[in-house]
């Protein structure tokens, strides 16, 4: 629930301060009301209000002055003047000087009311583009996470690039590596928001949207340009000028799209859909792809000429099992991320034998895939350490990394061997991987769960 909008009034006559009280309350603003300036301003920064009404004239002390001071203090309250209709001339001053608004006496008190209200919502839409643009550029300079030779390598080129503020750049990798999060890690070092400035990050995805609504999406429409275009429109070519634009899945884009592409990627212009004028863009353009692009272009699927405009800057971003050091570092990073998404307890570390277990692992659904397991974890378990018990059962089918299977099962030693040693051994090792889990072990050992509690009854193991 938001907090009631707050007013402080300075005026040196009681009848206005308590009628403007009476009227302001009902409103459903809190109200603090003064006559006298002496230490007004320290009342003013104790009462921490959202907008100031403020006498030019006081006794004993200039209501300009008072401004000046909360002006430089930086209050945060944005200031009204309360003037006479022959003192105008000092009130528009007083806006030179950092005043929001000025209200002449007597008061028109709906016209009180709308300043006011007017001014709160001038307040709460500033609140909310500078937050929106916090979370934007939280999104946009998501960092890369890992340690490992191929990641070190990758952030490294990536940096190369962006201090060469390279016009076009190709993010190649399978299905769920991260390229999106790749382009907007190049995307954030060109454009850091230190700056103050804020720049657009803008993508459209090609296998999602039928041809003519991507046409219109990436090049814009003027008005009449279809039965449909009420309106002009500007693409998103037009819209990230300045920042830069995403095309996910370029591989899936119609051919004929494809060379209308390639004229904005060489001459940096567009033309909307309807339109007869060219327009200058100047936005980065990111393009991403799981497919093999050469072998679309040997097909006639993807054109020759836009893939060598592509490649000449292009990354690739290796798949987790090609830097299964990386695993438990992203598995950590997940959690904590997801516990301060869903405000659950952290999870504070990973068992040995559930991290040899995630390590070993393929992952063929790469970093996405890892990153859902651990929501996953957090979201439905509650213990504080993640066991093998709380990862899926693809997880536990997995052989660790180097364990090859020998044949169709395990050889028999010439010596021979104890059946129900052997049996007993393996169902206290799947006991312990699981962390106690009998539902887990059982999945381990390929038995049903009633066969598991007979064993462990068998031999003792309750």
């Amino acid at each position: 629930m938001k907090p009631n909008p707050r007013v402080f009034l300075l005026d040196d006559e009681d009848l206005v301060v308590s009628m403007l009280g009476r009227v302001l309350r009902k409103e459903g603003y809190e109200f603090l009301g003064e006559t006298d300036p002496e230490g007004a301003v320290a009342k003013i920064q104790a009462f921490a209000p959202d907008i100031v009404l403020l006498d030019i004239r006081l006794p004993r002390k200039d209501g300009i002055g008072i401004l000046q001071e909360l002006v430089s203090l930086q209050a945060g309250a944005q200031v009204v003047m309360l003037t006479s209709d022959d003192s105008a001339e000092t009130a528009v001053k007083a806006m030179k000087l950092g005043a929001a608004d000025y209200l002449t006496k007597p008061f028109d008190l709906e016209k009180v009311k709308i300043v006011l209200r007017g001014l709160v919502e001038k307040r709460e839409l500033r609140h909310e583009v500078e937050y929106l643009r916090k979370v934007s550029a939280e999104i946009t300079r998501r960092e890369i996470v890992g340690t490992s030779g191929a990641i070190t390598k990758l952030k490294s080129k990536c940096e190369k690039l962006a201090l060469s503020n390279v016009p076009t750049l190709l993010v190649t990798g399978e299905s769920g590596t991260g390229k999106e999060l790749v382009a907007r890690y190049v995307h954030s070092m060109m454009h850091p928001t230190e700056s103050g400035e804020f720049a657009p990050f803008l993508g459209v995805n090609c296998s999602a949207l039928p041809e003519s609504l991507i046409e219109s999406e990436l090049f814009g429409h003027e008005k009449g340009a279809y039965t449909d275009a009420k309106t002009e429109t500007k693409g998103i070519f037009e819209l990230g000028s300045g920042g830069s634009v995403l095309l996910d899945e370029i591989a899936e884009m119609k051919p004929s799209l494809q060379a209308k592409l390639l004229r904005v990627l060489e001459e940096r212009i567009v033309r909307r859909i309807g339109g007869k004028q060219d327009i200058p863009v100047d936005a980065t353009v990111f393009a991403t792809t799981n497919r093999d692009l050469p072998s679309a272009v040997e097909k006639g699927e993807f054109r020759a000429d836009l893939y060598y405009r592509l490649t000449a800057f292009a990354l690739h971003v290796p798949p987790l099992r090609e830097r299964k050091e990386d695993v438990p570092l992203l598995a950590r990073h997940f959690l904590s991320h997801y516990a301060r998404r869903y405000k659950k307890m952290p999870v504070k570390e990973i068992s040995p034998e559930a991290e040899r277990l995630l390590v070993g692992y393929g992952w063929p659904g790469n970093v996405r895939e890892l990153r859902n397991v651990m929501e996953h974890i957090v979201v439905l378990e509650a213990d504080e350490t993640v066991l093998p018990g709380h990862l899926p059962a693809d997880i536990l089918r997995g052989a660790p990394a180097g364990v090859r299977k020998e044949g169709a099962g395990i050889t028999l030693p010439e010596t021979g061997f104890s059946l129900e040693e052997a049996e007993k051994s393996l169902i206290v090792q799947a006991l312990e991987r699981a962390g106690g889990n009998k539902t887990t072990a059982a999945k381990l050992l390929g038995i049903s769960y009633d066969s598991l509690r007979y064993q462990v009854r068998k031999f003792g193991l309750e």
